[in-house]
């Protein structure tokens, strides 16, 4: 299975329909930065399925839509297929019968996304199936971008697990795994849920079994119930139709009532009627006066403004009189001037038009003589242009033989200079001898390869040892921290054993001691705790007896004769000399060595077992005498004293033994600690020189595979000289034969053009003499052509300059015309202006003495109107004073008869509730399915209302105590019990797929782990074999983080040449790549993908390292399909094809493609 094609439409820069086609092993994408190199990358990614728009370099998944430019409109979608050649079959399933399978996604700005598989729309998942443990996916080891390479190295051990699941093909056991928890947790769910059914069905059968038995007495009561309540519905009807018959009466009184309310109300509202008519009058007459008087202040102020406008008006005709006359003198005088510039110009136009016909003549006479000037001249040409077609022949033969002889000549020179060329290469190449130095070549070969293998056994040895010597380091590392975690916590204890015996003891500060002790020459004194013996089992007796004197020194007691000072406060000091243990096993004294200055506290202490046992002894004992119990009670004849819980004494001797127990398992396992320790850095001495010598190893294998390297490009060179030679002899010596022939093609067309160039200089010679005569011609009739245009240009400016002149005159002379009338026109206009302002003018000097005297009338008419308005006002007020008082009478009334109206509607109302009350009843009663007038005869004389319902309520009670009743319970006892009987079989039958299901997690976590460590073993091996490759030397391998294979995390350990890193991390930025690129071309020798994706992978290498990495890709090509983007030259040279990515247009990015190989054929021909 191989990638055969990239069809990009709308995909980021790639917005015009490009197809990628990929042809080879080795194709690299070129191109500057920016250009949409990994645009390409980026499609085969999204096709896949990928979903995050970050991986993608955008924010959104419609960003891979191309935007538009400057120059270009964006598009509404984008489309990548990826076509796929499955002729091998390694896409199984229902696809293993197809030739071709295309993947196709399309996108759109509504963010709809789909796929296509061949052809057909499908599901996101259904493409992630399909490429399930093939390597492939969005994010699989196939496809590697920018920074991927970094992240690969410094990814965390879970992430970098994923890579070698993918090359065990176990993602798709992950898958079916996690569909198989899926469908398990399912169906633990549905077995929960039916479980609860189960449960719940089982608690109802009890339930209906007991309700069948309550349904019998139920159907008694509830007939006893349904006569009771209907005689009680018969009672409850008769108080209701006697409560109806009452409300009757009270709305016929009611009605009564309201009647004679509405009456008086009518009465009050008749008056109103009249008011309001003499109120209307009133208003009228106020209306009238008030529209008069207010006549009476328009006419005032009109005579008052007119009286204003007056005087104005007359200033004003008297201004605008002034402006006239003088506009009409200035007219006048316009008038008189242009009719003097009138006579001036038609003087000069009379005469300007006899030298305007002259000039005309003389033009219409040059252009005849031009025209006869021009036919002589086109007679000449046609003689002149008929003879140059027919004499250029012979010309052009000339130049076309000659150059014939002169090419054919400079051919059959370079013939001739090929010709000596051969002749001296093949006389170089017959004297060399290559089978020799090819034999040679061989040979030398063969013993390097052989010293490889030599080479190689040697160091798989030493990595042997190796490996067995970190396993053994592994190991006493485990015991190492074993040991140190025993060690830590026999160290708490030992100080927690410490600290409760310092604060058990009870003696003064200990230098205040030392110092008296010292002064004493006692230094050497132990506390009796620390030198005490006691047997086992009977440490709480001792602590009990001896108490506070386990905090006592042990010391020679003789050495404080000459004491000058008194010991210090709380000092305890006893007899060190030793007493001997009593023989008598019932005394306490049998089991416990004491110095002998405490020998008389326990000499009469006999020992037990338990109080019982010390009570029975109570009564044996003299005086002198006690006994005590191993639990520390402690019996005399006159007392009892019991170990108290708060006594910070009891327990010293147990922990001072516990102390010295944990000590002595201390002081072993610091020993055990050393010795491993020891051990430990014996063995990382001998690993640290089990890799040296590795390393030196590894460095001469690498060093006798370069010399393989070498000589086997020696030998192949060699070979491929030996063959190129051969090659070139034949081909030379088929040169050699086509250049005789090409010389004697040459020669013979060398003959041919002198012949055909002899006589076509016959016939140029011949034509000359014509040539002379006809040009002769032809230059006379231009020279009569050019004097005769010379006379018409100058007569035709003549002519121009005269009509220009006359035209301007006519110009002037109509322009002055139309200002003559209308100078005259704005005259007549003054005239009649001044005629008009005259007749405005008033006559007298007095004119507005009328107005004035009606001015004065008017304003006294007025004040009379005034008087009469004020009048009329106050009567208009008094009667709506009356109005207002009949008004509230009749509302009085009107309020008596809502107030009537409302009481009698109140009593509609419980008619209306008693009739609906009855009908109610009726209903009941029909739905009890009784006769009205049966229940009527059966109800006895004096029948109560109360006594019925007492009896009603009594059934109900008895029914109530029934409780639920369940009709039907034992048609739904047989149902349930029937579904009973299903679920128990769905039951058994989710239990049996649940065990299916978790065996098939079994089988698929065995396969996993199984997978997982065959991967991870290969993949290591391969991993440390491709690193020395890559780097030319060191080392490198993988480590699993956990022990359990299902989720254990990978990590790197890669030292190359001459390092000592303890980590990764460390390496530069061009050594992780290194190590990343051995790596996934480690897992590609597992599990080849289908094709692999680099893009600048190369970019932080130096040359030496590229020259490597792009050997190695050219060694994996065999198997593997590369693209790959790079800048560098000499990946370039690996490839071979070339797609060169170009963005001549800004923000659209083109395909160029070239193949090596063809392009070196063209080359070389």
């Amino acid at each position: 299975m191989r990638l055969k094609s990239i069809s990009l439409s709308g995909f980021k820069s790639f917005v015009d329909p490009t197809k990628v086609t990929l042809p080879s092993n080795m194709c690299a994408v070129v191109g500057p930065n920016g250009c949409g190199k990994s645009n390409i990358i980026d499609a085969v990614r999204w096709v896949m399925g990928e979903s995050s728009a970050k991986t993608l370099r955008g924010e959104s998944m419609t960003d891979v839509i191309f935007n538009g430019t400057t120059h270009r409109q964006p598009v509404g979608q984008a489309s990548i297929e990826l076509l796929f050649d499955n002729s091998t079959g390694k896409v199984g399933g229902e696809f293993a019968a197809y030739s071709d399978i295309s993947v196709r996604r399309l996108v759109t700005r509504e963010g709809t996304s789909d796929y296509f598989l061949n052809g057909n729309k499908c599901r996101r998942r259904d493409i992630t199936d399909l490429f399930l443990g093939t390597g492939l996916g969005p994010r699989s080891y196939a496809i590697i971008e920018q920074g991927m390479i970094s992240r690969l190295i410094e990814s965390k051990p879970e992430d970098l697990r994923v890579y070698i699941e993918e090359a065990a093909g176990i993602s798709k056991y992950k898958e079916r795994r996690r569909e198989t928890e899926n469908r398990m947790q399912r169906t633990l769910d549905n077995l929960d849920r039916l479980t609860d059914l189960r449960e719940e069905l089982d608690r109802n059968l009890t339930h209906l079994k007991r309700q069948a038995q309550s349904a019998e007495r139920y159907a008694e009561y509830r007939k006893e119930e349904q006569d009771l309540k209907a005689q009680l519905l018969v009672l409850q009807r008769r108080v209701q139709s006697g409560v109806a018959e009452r409300a009757q009466r009270e709305i016929d009184d009611f009605a009564m009532q309201r009647e004679r309310h509405q009456s008086e109300a009518a009465a009050k509202a008749a008056e109103i009627e009249s008011i309001r008519q003499q109120i209307t009058d009133a208003n009228t007459t106020v209306s009238d006066l008030q529209g008069e008087f207010y006549a009476l202040g328009s006419d005032v102020s009109r005579i008052e403004q007119a009286i204003s406008f007056a005087k104005q008006r007359r200033d004003s005709l008297a201004k605008d009189l002034a402006q006239t006359l003088e506009g009409k003198q200035r007219e006048l005088g316009l008038v008189d001037s242009d009719s003097q510039r009138l006579t001036d110009l038609k003087e000069a136009l009379s005469s300007i038009e006899p030298t305007l016909v002259r000039e005309r003549e003389e033009v219409a006479r040059v252009d005849r003589a031009l025209a006869e000037a021009e036919k002589v001249a086109m007679t000449a040409d046609a003689d002149w242009d008929h003879f140059t077609q027919k004499a250029a022949l012979p010309r052009q033969q000339v130049q076309v033989q000659q150059g014939r002889k002169t090419n054919a000549e400079r051919n059959l020179s370079a013939i001739n200079e090929r010709k000596t060329r051969i002749n001296k290469e093949l006389a170089s190449l017959a004297e060399r001898d290559s089978d020799t130095e090819l034999e040679a070549s061989a040979s030398a070969l063969s013993d390097a390869q052989g010293a490889v293998s030599s080479r190689k056994l040697s160091l798989d040895s030493l990595k042997q040892a190796l490996y067995a010597i970190r396993g053994e380091l592994d190991t006493e590392r485990q015991q190492q921290d074993v040991l140190r975690r025993q060690l830590q916590a026999l160290t708490g204890q030992r100080a927690s054993l410490e600290a409760l015996q310092l604060d058990s003891k009870e003696m003064a500060s200990d230098d205040a001691v030392d110092a008296w002790l010292s002064a004493q020459a006692m230094t050497n004194s132990d506390p009796l705790v620390e030198a005490i013996s006691v047997d086992e089992g009977f440490e709480v007796a001792a602590d009990v007896i001896l108490g506070h004197w386990l905090h006592g020194m042990q010391s020679d007691l003789g050495a404080l004769d000459t004491a000058a000072t008194v010991p210090p406060t709380g000092l305890t000091l006893i007899d060190a000399g030793a007493t001997p243990r009593s023989s008598d096993p019932a005394l306490l004294a049998h089991y416990i060595d004491v110095p002998r200055g405490l020998e008389y506290l326990i000499s009469g202490v006999q020992v037990v077992d338990d109080w019982t046992a010390a009570l029975n002894a109570r009564s044996r004992l003299s005086s002198g005498e006690s006994v005590i119990s191993k639990d520390g009670i402690w019996v005399a004849k006159g007392w009892i004293r019991s170990r108290s819980q708060s006594d910070a004494e009891q327990g010293i001797i147990a922990r001072q033994a516990q102390l010295n127990s944990v000590i002595e398992e201390f002081d072993v396992v610091a020993a055990n600690l050393s010795a491993t320790d020891q051990r430990v850095e014996d063995l990382r001495s001998k690993r640290s020189e089990a890799e040296t010598t590795i390393d030196t190893e590894q460095e001469l294998f690498q060093g006798a595979q370069q010399a393989v390297s070498q000589l086997d490009a020696k030998h192949r060179a060699l070979a491929a000289s030996d063959e190129q030679q051969r090659n070139r002899v034949q081909q030379l010596r088929q040169d050699l034969s086509d250049t005789e022939i090409r010389s004697a093609e040459e020669q013979t067309v060398i003959e041919e053009a002198v012949k055909l160039l002899d006589r076509a200089a016959y016939e140029v010679a011949s034509d000359d003499d014509r040539r002379e005569i006809l040009e002769a011609a032809r230059s006379s009739a231009r020279d009569s052509v050019r004097q005769c245009r010379h006379a018409k240009q100058q007569a035709d400016v003549a002519l121009n300059r005269c009509e220009v002149r006359h035209k301007e005159l006519l110009t002037q002379r109509d322009a002055l015309l139309r200002s003559i009338e209308r100078a005259r026109e704005q005259v007549t206009s003054y005239e009649q202006r001044e005629t008009v302002i005259r007749g405005e003018m008033p006559a007298d000097d007095n004119p507005d003495l009328e107005a004035r005297k009606e001015l004065s009338d008017l304003l006294e008419k007025r004040l009379g109107v005034e008087a009469k308005l004020t009048q009329a006002r106050q009567s208009l007020s008094e009667l709506e004073t009356v109005l207002r008082d009949r008004e509230q009478a009749r509302m009085q009334a009107e309020q008596a008869a809502s107030g009537v109206q409302s009481k009698s509607e109140g009593a509609r109302l419980k008619l209306a509730e008693t009739g609906v009350r009855i009908e109610q009843i009726d209903a009941a009663l029909r739905d009890l399915e009784a006769d009205l007038d049966a229940v009527e005869m059966s109800l006895p004389e004096g029948a109560d209302e109360s006594e019925w319902q007492v009896r009603v309520d009594r059934v109900g009670a008895r029914i109530h105590r029934l409780g639920p009743i369940n009709l039907a319970a034992i048609d739904e006892t047989s149902r349930a019990e029937e579904r009973k009987h299903y679920l128990d079989a769905q039951d058994s039958d989710l239990r049996t797929a649940l065990e299916t299901l978790q065996n098939a997690i079994k089988k698929i976590d065995k396969e996993t782990r199984s997978r997982f460590k065959d991967t991870f073993d290969t993949v290591n091996a391969g991993f440390s074999e491709l690193f020395p490759k890559v780097f030319g030397g060191g080392t490198a391998s993988l480590e699993m983080t956990g022990d359990d294979l299902l989720d254990t995390g990978v990590s790197i350990m890669a030292r190359p040449p001459g390092k000592k890193n303890s980590t990764i991390h460390l390496l530069s930025g061009g050594e992780k790549a290194m190590t990343a690129i051995a790596l996934v071309f480690s897992i590609f020798q597992l599990n080849p993908a289908p094709f692999c994706m680099l893009d600048e992978v190369d970019a932080p290498l130096d040359d030496a390292n590229v020259g490597r990495y792009a050997r190695l890709v050219s060694e994996m090509s065999k198997k593997v399909q590369f693209v790959f983007i790079t800048h560098n030259k000499i990946t370039m040279e690996a490839a071979e094809q070339l797609m060169g990515v170009t963005m001549h247009e800004p923000g659209v990015s083109r395909l160029v493609t070239v193949d090596i190989e063809e392009a070196a054929r063209l080359a070389a021909s």
